[in-house]
């Protein structure tokens, strides 16, 4: 099986406290950008447009927690300036990759009717799409939007969207418990952006299937490298759940 720990130092109580916690989750939050996708959506349309090493430095800054988020995304916008067109044109020409296995982590939670969420320091118009293959609702989006003149010419972003500010995804999160009273809301994700987010979340799990970053290798509750370590969990406790019901019958 893949690499799959808990935070450094941690022993088998916790991995298990850890699996306890997912597998009884009432919603789940996952990052998009080198989790749910194996891109980095800026980069994309950063190379897209002509600019992709110079802004790849920002993304692996913020990612890393070297700088504060909102000032790596100003920074990296303002090189790529990207008009409407270019954005849909690098998503027709460059469509992102689903990571092994997320289809599959998120039907089971879907089949459990476990509310699952997208939580991204990315941009709005390039994920919807992953959004609709996923089969998720638009209400459970929760990203950054691009904002255009009339002509189509890249002017800014929505700096009121908490997830354009370092903090931001904590901020989601707050927002989602004290609407729907989840008792063990999960984040799940690769970046420092998304292990800030617990608390409020009651589990961050580290995920580094796409790129290990070694702060949240270190700093999250559990860590895998495969979603099958995920899956398989959830599997588990079905089965058992089954037994019981049979056993009570």
């Amino acid at each position: 099986m893949a690499d799959s720990k808990i935070a450094a130092g941690a022993g088998s109580d916790q991995i298990d406290k850890a699996k306890q916690i997912w597998q009884h989750a009432d919603a789940v939050c996952f990052d998009v950008d080198s989790t749910v996708v194996q891109e980095e959506g800026i980069d994309v349309l950063a190379d897209f447009c002509g600019v992709g090493e110079r802004v790849a430095e920002f993304t692996r800054s913020a990612m890393n927690g070297a700088v504060l988020f909102q000032d790596a995304l100003k920074a990296r916008l303002d090189l790529i300036k990207p008009s409407k067109k270019q954005i849909e044109q690098c998503l027709q020409h460059r469509p992102f990759k689903l990571t092994p296995g997320i289809s599959a982590l998120i039907t089971s939670l879907q089949r459990r009717r476990v509310p699952v969420y997208l939580v991204s320091g990315g941009f709005r118009q390039m994920i919807e799409p992953i959004l609709i293959t996923l089969q998720l609702p638009a209400a459970h989006l929760f990203a950054n939007r691009i904002l255009f003149n009339n002509d189509g010419a890249y002017s800014g972003f929505d700096e009121n969207e908490p997830t354009s500010r370092s903090g931001g995804k904590a901020k989601v999160l707050d927002a989602l418990l004290q609407q729907h009273h989840y008792k063990r809301l999960v984040m799940v994700g690769d970046g420092i952006t998304d292990m800030e987010a617990r608390p409020p979340a009651h589990l961050f799990i580290g995920f580094g299937g796409v790129v290990v970053r070694e702060k949240v290798r270190a700093g999250a509750d559990w860590f895998v490298t495969d979603f099958q370590d995920l899956i398989q969990p959830i599997a588990d406790a079905d089965v058992v759940g089954v037994q019981v019901k049979t056993a009570q019958q």
